[in-house]
Order: structure tokens, then C-alpha cells, then sequence
């Protein structure tokens, strides 16, 4: 490899990883949640799965159409919050994406 991509692999692995694990350690030291936020959020989610095991085991054939897409709309709504809630997911910065596509084009 030539020195120009060096430099350009370089960047990249910079904004990959150093930029995101600064901007992430900042972010939790302005807003750490304690225990009892999480138990409250933990007591939330136990409550909106409750809520959507009912809607699943409820027998849909005797209602009418109506009825039918409100079940649609609150299981929708019920899946938002249960999302909202938990924060979870992976979550790839701009950097790493970049990287690696870029280690994708170099090595294919």
C-alpha cells in the first residue's frame, strides 16, 4: 500500500472509533440513570409485553373489522413504547459504516 491510503485507512479507523467512544463517555457523564428509574422502566416493559401477550392469545374471529384494527393500531402504538422504552438495538457510527465499505471495495 502506498502512503496516501495509509492516510486515508488511518482517518477513517480515527472517526470509527476514537470520535464515537469520546462523544459516548460524555454522554453518559451528563445523564446517568439510577436504579429506581430503571426498575420503573423495567416495571413499564413487563407491563406493555403483558399487554401485548393478551392481544395475541385474545380470540380475533368473532370480531368485526373495527374492532379488529384498533388491535392493530394499539399493538403498534404498544410496540413504540416497549421500544422507547429499552433503548436497545446497535447502534454503527457514520465512521464504521464508512470503514467498512471502504474494507469491502479493497478487499473484493
Amino acid at each position: 500500500m502506498n502512503k496516501s491510503k495509509m492516510l486515508i485507512i488511518s482517518g477513517f479507523l480515527f472517526l470509527a472509533f476514537i470520535l464515537p467512544l469520546n462523544l459516548k463517555a460524555s454522554a453518559n457523564a451528563k445523564s446517568a440513570p439510577n436504579d429506581s428509574t430503571k426498575t420503573i422502566q423495567l416495571a413499564e416493559a413487563n407491563a406493555l409485553l403483558y399487554r401485548l401477550r393478551e392481544i395475541k392469545e385474545t380470540d380475533k374471529s368473532k370480531m368485526n373489522s373495527t374492532q379488529k384494527k384498533e388491535l392493530r393500531k394499539e399493538t403498534h402504538t404498544l410496540k413504540k413504547e416497549f421500544r422507547a422504552n429499552t433503548n436497545g438495538g446497535i447502534y454503527l457510527s457514520v465512521g464504521v459504516i464508512i470503514l467498512i465499505v471502504l474494507l469491502l471495495v479493497l478487499l473484493l
